[in-house]
């Protein structure tokens, strides 16, 4: 039987400041460096598909204020969505807690919408087409998801369902009951799989929005999939039909990416 190794969630503990009579203890934590490491693997891949794709209209350049677009709508989309989708009567009550980025907290879905904006408001500045944009990003982004999950496992959060498969993980901060190590199979799916997917289907040209298409479909229908074996959120629990929340807000994804992609088949390839 696997246990979970009850990591500490700080990497780097910079001690206590005292500042204007306030005394603060800032501290670096994984969950932090899981997203930073994500933003890098962004970069890093996206200059090398811009190099790839210059004659596309793409620039290595770009790919810094791309990062600082997306970045902004990750964090705000992110943790707003938390906030509305996951535990809006708590937020209510302190509301302050909305910046206590630390703790965790953050919704995909919340995110996703984030980064949608942000990548208009880019596109429009760089004047290009908002699908096209999409299509550039839908591969850099399952990596990060990979890293969030890991930084989810650090700080053993997003538990699985009770289960007695032979992988199975008692998470002591829990209770002794062993369970779905659910963040293995995202980190599997919706990262590293997603991925290789799109990486592999944006290699060559294909119909504006068909990558975008294709990224729905694949997160909604993974996210949507190990939903069955990760705990409900205590506070919410199962919704109707024996749905979690993840799996509502992920079934609008799929249907989405559907109709986008039967209708960018419908246009020429770029």
């Amino acid at each position: 039987m696997l246990v979970h190794p009850q990591f500490n969630p700080i990497a780097v503990d910079l001690g206590k400041w005292d500042i204007f009579g306030l005394t603060l203890h800032p501290a670096i934590h994984w969950y932090g460096v899981m997203y930073l490491i994500g933003f890098v693997l962004f970069l890093v891949l996206g200059k090398y598909r811009a190099r790839q794709n210059l004659l596309t209209g793409w620039h290595p350049r770009e790919i810094e204020d791309l990062l600082f677009y997306g970045v902004l709508g990750v964090i705000i989309g992110g943790r707003l969505g938390y906030v509305l989708f996951y535990k809006f009567s708590e937020y209510l009550v302190s509301p302050w807690h909305v910046f206590y980025l630390w703790e965790g907290g953050m919704s995909f879905h919340g995110g996703f919408l984030g980064v949608l904006v942000a990548m208009l408001l880019f596109a429009r500045r760089s004047h290009k087409h908002w699908l096209a944009v999409t299509d550039f990003i839908a591969p850099l982004v399952p990596l990060g998801l990979a890293c969030g999950r890991l930084g989810n496992f650090i700080n053993g959060e997003l538990w699985g369902r009770p289960t007695d498969v032979p992988w199975a993980m008692i998470f002591p901060n829990v209770d002794p009951t062993p369970r779905h190590p659910s963040q293995f199979y995202e980190f599997g799916l919706e990262g590293v799989t997603l991925f290789l997917i799109l990486w592999w289907y944006s290699a060559k040209p294909r119909p504006r929005g068909a990558v975008s298409a294709l990224f729905l479909i694949g997160y909604g229908t993974f996210r949507f999939l190990v939903e069955f074996t990760r705990e409900p959120d205590n506070y919410l629990g199962l919704l109707a039909l024996g749905l979690s929340m993840g799996q509502w807000l992920s079934l609008p994804m799929i249907v989405v990416g559907v109709a986008l992609l039967i209708w960018s088949y419908r246009l020429p390839a770029s």
